[in-house]
């Protein structure tokens, strides 16, 4: 009772002290030393006892063996154990299966996870929830579904941390209509702050805003994840004011703002060009909050003031950021010389960016951009040339919709959807339509060596107009067209998807690599500034 007390109250060097008096140690005492040096996160330790353990003759139980796992500073290590577990005959135990599958997905190592539940018939639910939440935290979203629904079919309930992370692999894969399914469910617990969170971020992520402010207006309890993810959703939505005005009854709330709530912050202010705000809560996070600045901090005050057109104050800024600039923030540099076309100081990001990640296609692809748009045809040919003699090549696009419980995907010039021929027929109609009301292709997006209608054509093809018109010929027109785009979108697809919106009277919402855009009425919710 003793050494229990110590461990709860962490006071280690006293608890090892009564340990190493008693006369005799059981496999209690054995195992509450080891499990507090696994909760003080000290594995050294707790693998030096548990070897100790094995060589005074204690045989160890479930408990022993469910608390090492987690002190495995490695796979090599983690075998080891598992091989004690299979000599002492535990393998079949629920809370070390468990254990074990929690410790290979901590690695990365999900097929022995996989291998490990697959062993025994699983009957009960601490072990699905550990497979489930394995796939689910090493973004293998898919698979985690797949298991969720085996463990429906298996006749299990399914519980908080089931449906957490149940959310957490529909939010990876943006199926809101699945998400909401698993809503459902969340509605028969008492509610839980962890799962209401889950279930918050889902839905920004997945871009129904109207379902998170619900939940969010909804929860009993909150704390600064719940404000923090509602502030990011909004920001990422194109809400920013809202985002804004979210933080500033957060702080009447009572509850003080974390890193990553500025981040959303400074990321509204970014995205929305409110360069005056952005200015005031950057340089008051430290004063008033006492949160020093960080990469994320700088890289969204350096793209507001890119996006604005200042880009020598944002070069000074990134010279002035207390922390070495990293590849993501001179690539936000670069993004800003695009938009403004300033080739000087793209190409000086451009090579800050190549001494970083040597291979970065995106780096090559914006600086190819920002030549031909300056007309500098030679420069652009040299990169090409590079580009060509080290086997970089652009990611195409990709995009995704989701029709009657089946997700389509379309990818640049690939001609393989069961269904293409309709759909060309059905684009190149459409687009002749939106050229009576004034859509002319911007060829400024096309990065090939293409002249006129080629450029043109290539543009008509992009995967997101695609997947817009397998929407508009089979969702009914009360529902959203929802896509997800592995890129970030160009400004030709922007302003189709919102002449669709308009003439057709759809809305339609695209997340792309880096925010919501909502369509409606011929406007975009980011207001063109993304």
């Amino acid at each position: 009772m003793l050494l229990n007390m110590y461990e709860k109250f962490n006071l280690l060097g006293e608890a090892e002290k009564l340990f190493d008096k008693m006369p005799e140690r059981n496999v209690v005492a054995w195992t509450t030393m080891i499990s507090a040096y696994c909760n003080a996160k000290i594995s050294h330790k707790a693998m030096e006892f548990f070897i100790l353990m094995l060589r005074e003759g204690v045989r160890p139980n479930m408990y022993t063996f469910s608390s090492i796992l987690r002190a495995s500073d490695g796979l090599l290590s983690l075998r080891q154990v598992h091989c004690g577990i299979f000599k002492f005959g535990l393998e079949s135990d629920v809370f070390v299966r468990s254990a074990l599958i929690d410790a290979y997905a901590k690695w990365g190592e999900l097929g022995y996870a996989l291998a490990v539940f697959e062993e025994f018939v699983t009957g009960d639910l601490v072990v699905w929830n550990s497979i489930i939440g394995a796939f689910a935290q090493n973004c293998e979203s898919d698979e985690a579904l797949n298991l969720f629904k085996r463990m429906k079919k298996a006749g299990f309930p399914a519980e908080q941390a089931t449906l957490t992370s149940t959310l957490r692999a529909v939010t990876g894969l943006s199926l809101l209509e699945l998400g909401r399914q698993v809503h459902v469910y969340v509605m028969k617990y008492d509610q839980d702050l962890i799962l209401n969170n889950a279930l918050l971020d889902m839905y920004c992520k997945c871009g129904g805003l109207d379902d998170a402010r619900l939940v969010f207006s909804q929860m009993k309890e909150r704390d600064v994840i719940s404000w923090s993810t509602m502030i990011i959703g909004l920001a990422q939505n194109g809400f920013s004011r809202e985002a804004l005005n979210l933080f500033e009854k957060m702080k009447l709330s009572g509850t003080g703002p974390n890193y990553i709530t500025i981040v959303g912050v400074l990321f509204a202010c970014s995205h929305a060009g409110l360069l005056e705000e952005g200015w005031y809560y950057f340089r008051s996070m430290k004063k008033i909050f006492g949160i020093d600045p960080g990469r994320e901090h700088y890289g969204c005050m350096i793209d507001l003031l890119g996006r604005a057109g200042k880009l020598d104050d944002a070069v000074r800024l990134l010279h002035e950021m207390n922390c070495e600039p990293d590849a993501v923030t001179w690539r936000t540099l670069l993004g800003a010389c695009k938009m403004h076309k300033n080739p000087d100081i793209a190409i000086y990001a451009a090579k800050q960016i190549l001494k970083l990640e040597p291979d970065d296609v995106g780096t090559y692809i914006l600086l190819s951009n920002i030549y031909e748009n300056s007309q500098r045809w030679e420069d652009a040919m040299t990169l090409r040339k590079t580009m060509k003699e080290r086997g970089i090549r652009k990611e195409p696009g990709c995009s995704w919709i989701e029709v009657d419980k089946r997700i389509h995907a379309f990818i640049f010039r690939d001609m393989s959807h069961p269904q293409i021929d309709d759909i060309i027929q059905e684009l190149n109609q459409l687009v002749f339509k939106l050229r009576g009301v004034g859509y002319v292709p911007d060829t400024n997006f096309i990065l090939q060596d293409l002249e006129g209608e080629q450029k043109e054509d290539s543009l008509q093809y992009h995967s997101e107009k695609l997947a817009i018109v397998l929407g508009l010929m089979s969702l009914p027109r009360e529902s959203v067209i929802r896509i997800r785009k592995n890129l970030r979108i160009c400004g030709d697809c922007h302003l189709f998807a919102k002449l669709v919106a308009k003439t057709e009277k759809r809305t339609i919402v695209i997340r792309d690599q880096v925010r919501y855009h909502h369509f409606q009425d011929g406007t975009c919710s980011c207001g063109d500034y993304w």
